[in-house]
């Protein structure tokens, strides 16, 4: 997959567990790559492993498929997880500070529409 100098990070849905959609109650989707234990598997949303091509911060993008959220905070073990195994938890909050180490904190807007083959990636705001 090639990287565009304006994204961090991008990624392709693979699989959804079962379960993945029960989170939409908290605003919350779990994304994994393959190695995801089969404890959590069913819960998450399994995507290729890709690298990180810079840092993760604030005033970024996430985009999922053709829809854009501003990241308004990012925990500190978010780049640490993604790097290595793909994983991390994206709320759909607002939240201004990372409560948890491994989540990423985006606009409150509507909850994203996830299937298999949307695109996840990283933007830097143009």
């Amino acid at each position: 997959m090639e990287i565009d100098k304006h994204i961090a990070y991008q990624t392709v849905v693979k699989e959804i567990g079962n379960e993945a959609l029960d989170f939409a109650e908290i605003k919350m989707v779990i994304f994994f790559g393959d190695e995801a234990p089969e404890a959590l598997r069913p819960s998450c949303y399994i995507v290729d492993v890709n690298s990180i091509a810079g840092d993760i911060k604030p005033g970024m993008f996430l985009v999922i498929d053709d829809e854009s959220y501003q990241i308004t905070a990012v925990g500190k073990e978010v780049e640490r997880n993604l790097q290595n195994l793909g994983h991390i938890a994206v709320s759909f909050t607002g939240e201004t500070k990372a409560g948890l180490a491994g989540t990423m904190y985006v606009e409150d807007k509507p909850y994203p529409h996830i299937r298999v083959g949307s695109r996840v990636s990283v933007q830097v705001a143009e």
